[in-house]
């Protein structure tokens, strides 16, 4: 609830027909924190993260970016946050890639910036280049996706993301479809970002990874936050039976 919240969410609800998916959320993300979110597979985990960027609308509950309402319109009266801005703001990474298939590497992350940020086409390129080094690509910046490997097109998809300056990502199981030797380059690049202080929120089912970076792990059940703590509490020493039977199906 504090101004100096990232994103502050309030009694969040969200239902698909009869089927209460989000049951009453709380939460708070500071400036600088990396979130873990981690439950079973139909907890909520990734109807959260995208209510948190209004790809889903609440059903019920607030969602704030820097202390401002968030409203689902594009444009929205002051001193509310529409998603034009929102999107800027809060940048999100899914599981599929989603690059443009007819576009070069290059051209996928510059088109946001150059169509909606309005810079210049040679400041989008100096940017996208700084960020392909960072993500360890400088040498595909003209390749198209389909010469890409599934951990190249997510670094792309990520480099993409942070061409757009933004304040907070979510990421959303962004390793569930690459094959396993793929996964490591995408978390290192990951940990860069938050190595470097960037606001994250991070769905994820690699728990040694998120133990890692993480500066604090919600298990989530049944459209709730079951428990929240830091990852040594969590994830190192859990100590309910739910939370336990949980974490036992990654061990081994």
């Amino acid at each position: 609830m504090t101004k100096n919240s990232a994103i502050s969410v309030r009694g969040l609800r969200k239902a698909f027909g009869n089927l209460e998916v989000l049951k009453g959320i709380d939460l708070e993300l500071a400036h600088g924190e990396v979130l873990g979110l981690i439950g079973p597979s139909g907890s909520g985990k990734s109807t959260l993260i995208r209510c948190l960027n209004m790809l889903e609308v609440p059903t019920a509950g607030t969602v704030l970016v820097q202390g401002r309402t968030v409203s689902p319109k594009f444009k929205a009266p002051a001193p509310a946050m529409g998603t034009g801005e929102l999107r800027r703001k809060v940048g999100m990474i899914f599981q599929h890639f989603n690059l443009f298939p007819h576009l070069t590497v290059m051209d996928n992350i510059i088109s946001g910036p150059v169509r909606v940020l309005r810079e210049t086409r040679s400041e989008a390129e100096s940017h996208a280049r700084d960020l392909l080094e960072q993500v360890g690509l400088v040498d595909k910046a003209n390749a198209y996706p389909a010469h890409l490997s599934g951990g190249q097109k997510q670094r792309v998809a990520i480099a993409r993301s942070l061409a757009m300056r933004p304040e907070v990502l979510l990421l959303d199981e962004v390793t569930s479809a690459l094959d396993p030797e793929l996964v490591g380059e995408v978390l290192e690049v990951i940990r860069r970002l938050a190595a470097n202080g960037m606001t994250m929120v991070l769905v994820t089912h690699e728990m040694g990874f998120a133990a890692d970076i993480a500066s604090r792990v919600i298990f989530m059940e049944d459209g709730q936050i079951a428990e929240e703590g830091t990852p040594e509490q969590i994830l190192r020493n859990p100590t309910s039976d739910r939370l336990r039977g949980f974490l036992s199906r990654f061990h081994g």
